[in-house]
């Protein structure tokens, strides 16, 4: 099923002594998302950046604010996050214990009108998926391991990508697959081929000319 390509650039890359000035060059020169993540150095090793920098944000872009949580308990700032205006909310399948919790999460993203997506690290089976697949708009695969900026694409995540694309179709659903870490211009035509449409670039947008990097990517996503 033939779902629309969208490019989420990573804050993560960008230059934070001019971080309002970048984003607002990614939008301008085509992308829809602005991808955000949220580490708390427990789940994953960094720490980054949470309510401060997305409250800073919100006023001065209408990117979808695309916010993905590497942190154990996420449902604790749910109604946080949404409330400085996170639209789109990725939790991971490794955080819960139990089913119940990801269950809950995904009742309370939608609860609050917001996209609910769920994510999974490379050694992570697709099949978690499975029993999520009616709930979600956002299935994410991580290409490289979560916790760090900068990393070289994992070629066995592909076949993930290609599984997760391959059990949404059977089941008739039309949602988006995500795909985040070492997405470059060799890259990017792996993942659209395999399936994925919501596109994570960190350092191929943001190191160098931002608006000549959105429209390269842009255009192999074929949003010329």
């Amino acid at each position: 099923m033939t779902m629309k390509n969208i490019l989420s650039p990573s804050i993560l890359s960008a230059d934070f002594a001019r971080l309002g000035e970048q984003v607002k060059e990614a939008e301008d020169a085509g992308a829809e998302y602005l991808h955000i993540d949220v580490m708390d150095g427990v789940f994953v090793p960094s720490i980054t950046f949470g309510m401060p920098i997305i409250k800073s944000l919100r006023p001065r872009t209408g990117l979808v604010f695309d916010v993905h949580l590497m942190i154990l308990d996420p449902i604790r700032y749910i109604d946080t996050f949404i409330d400085l205006g996170a639209e789109v909310l990725t939790f991971h399948e490794e955080v819960a214990r139990e089913p119940k919790e990801l269950e809950a999460l995904i009742r309370k993203i939608h609860e609050r009108g917001k996209k609910a997506g769920m994510a999974i690290k490379p050694e992570t089976d697709v099949s978690v998926f499975k029993p999520y697949l009616h709930e979600l708009e956002q299935f994410l695969v991580m290409t490289v391991r979560p916790g760090y900026g900068g990393q070289d694409y994992m070629p066995e995540t592909t076949e993930k990508i290609r599984q997760t694309r391959k059990m949404l179709d059977e089941a008739g659903i039309k949602a988006d697959i995500q795909v985040d870490g070492g997405i470059t211009d060799s890259t990017l035509p792996v993942v659209l081929d395999a399936g994925a449409n919501v596109i994570v670039a960190g350092s191929a947008i943001f190191k160098g000319n931002i608006t000549d990097n959105c429209r390269r990517f842009l255009a192999t996503m074929g949003n010329t």
